[in-house]
């Protein structure tokens, strides 16, 4: 049977009847005669052929038919009631609304914890699948229309929308007792002669790219698919990776790691989030795009000259026509 069939208003009664088990309580619920309820359960008794409330004494029971129902007919309800409020409003508090965001290793462990509080606190209903940033997967654009954000390093040239929302800059990370540390500190030297741990993230970090341009090829003895296990690979060895500080300085107590600078100027590294343009005027999109500037903001002191000089390049985006701080 089609949806033409059958007065849709019917589910609206139908969950009433089932979750109060109860003809005078659903209409008091719906601000319905009870007559009218009466006829609706007739309704939809004849459509189902089944009685769905039976009486039990005193009380009434819904039938096993009917048990089965209950749970189907919420989550349409609150489907239907989802798509009809896209266009009006957003209610954190009230949504169920479940989102979908690729980010890195590295963004996951210094971006979700502080995320996580505000949405806990602002909108409990709401969920969040987070997805590791996979091979391939920012060369085009079928991967942004699957997800509502893809949080990814600056440069990756996605055909989306997108805004810088964290900064950072790259440290050596070595093991305490690395014999070539001298003062604290490394020299080019030593990062030309050292073996390194490597991230294969299918393009060179900004800080790749730095010892490239001072003529220096890493000689790479490890390499990983994040940043995130480093720590943990070159602890007790005489490697060196190049890391974000953020997620250095996390891990440089239980990891047995020393953070070192770079013996280069700072190479920044920003994050920027990245959405298809067919749901930059949603009300739920902007609200947890606005929730993850907010958290963005909250990590730091604000971005160097030379990372603000970056984030203003990166205003140049695919669709002109929209802003990048909507």
């Amino acid at each position: 049977m089609g949806l033409g069939a059958i007065d849709l208003n019917l589910l609206v009664a139908l969950e009433a009847l089932l979750e109060e088990k109860n003809v005078t309580h659903a209409g008091v619920r719906l601000s319905t005669s009870q007559s009218a309820m009466s006829g609706s359960l007739a309704r939809l008794r004849r459509h189902f052929n089944d009685e769905l409330l039976v009486r039990v004494g005193r009380e009434y029971e819904l039938t096993p038919l009917a048990e089965r129902l209950l749970p189907v007919v919420q989550a349409s309800l609150h489907k239907a009631e989802e798509a009809l409020s896209l266009t009006r409003h957003f209610d954190p508090r009230r949504s169920r609304q479940r989102f979908s965001v690729v980010m890195s290793d590295y963004v996951m462990t210094v971006f979700v914890e502080p995320l996580l509080r505000i949405i806990a606190e602002e909108a409990p209903g709401v969920r969040i699948d987070f997805h590791p940033i996979v091979e391939g997967q920012l060369e085009n654009e079928t991967h942004l229309r699957c997800h509502d954000l893809m949080i990814v390093p600056l440069g990756y040239q996605l055909p989306g929308v997108s805004e810088a929302v964290m900064h950072d800059r790259f440290v050596c990370l070595v093991d305490p007792g690395n014999p070539r540390l001298a003062d604290g500190r490394l020299e080019l030297r030593d990062l030309a002669e050292m073996p390194h741990v490597a991230c294969a993230i299918g393009k060179l970090t900004p800080a790749d790219r730095q010892l490239e341009t001072l003529g220096i090829t890493p000689r790479v003895q490890v390499s990983t698919p994040g940043f995130s296990v480093m720590p943990f690979l070159l602890s007790g060895t005489d490697m060196v990776a190049l890391v974000p500080e953020r997620l250095a300085r996390r891990y440089e107590t239980f990891a047995r790691c020393a953070v070192v600078p770079t013996p280069f100027p700072d190479v920044p590294l920003v994050e920027a989030m990245y959405w298809h343009h067919n749901r930059h005027a949603d009300p739920a999109h902007r609200w947890l795009r606005e929730t993850v500037r907010r958290v963005g903001a909250s990590l730091g002191e604000p971005a160097p000259a030379e990372i603000a000089s970056a984030d203003a390049c990166h205003e140049e985006h695919a669709f002109p026509e929209l802003t990048a701080a909507s």
